[in-house]
């Protein structure tokens, strides 16, 4: 399994990449987007919301900084349909002339959270976690 992370190039004031969504909702939220892309993703997230679960209302702490430090979503890449709906964001993201990039990796660091098509994990860290060991087997 591969997880595939939309995020921005740069990190935002905090240190953070925020991902593909939460960049749409800034630019939305700060009047950046035409009346017409507002629009476009208020039925982007709406849709996104019908369809698939926000982690933080199964899991409430996931993305709490002290207890799940840089805790970060990653799709996984067999979700296509939820990557296609991402794609659709970033497609945004560069008419705006917004960087973001795309990560890859089959480790994306300590899974609190999963379901079919995404998971919130902590990112490993350097003091904690290397030389990076192989995953355990159950």
């Amino acid at each position: 399994m591969v997880f595939i992370r939309l995020q921005s190039a740069v990190p935002n004031r905090r240190g953070v990449f925020p991902g593909v969504f939460a960049m749409a909702n800034g630019l939305r939220d700060a009047g950046l987007l035409s009346p017409t892309d507002e629009e476009q993703v208020r039925r982007w997230n709406a849709h996104g919301e019908r369809t698939y679960t926000d982690p933080s209302t199964v899991l409430a702490d996931c993305y709490d900084p002290a207890v799940n430090p840089g805790a970060r979503s990653w799709f996984r890449d067999d979700a296509t349909e939820l990557l296609q709906m991402a794609l659709r964001y970033t497609e945004l993201l560069d008419r705006c002339e917004v960087p973001w990039t795309q990560l890859r990796t089959a480790r994306p660091g300590r899974i609190v959270y999963e379901d079919p098509v995404q998971v919130v994990a902590v990112p490993f860290t350097y003091d904690e976690h290397w030389p990076l060991t192989p995953p355990r087997t159950a």
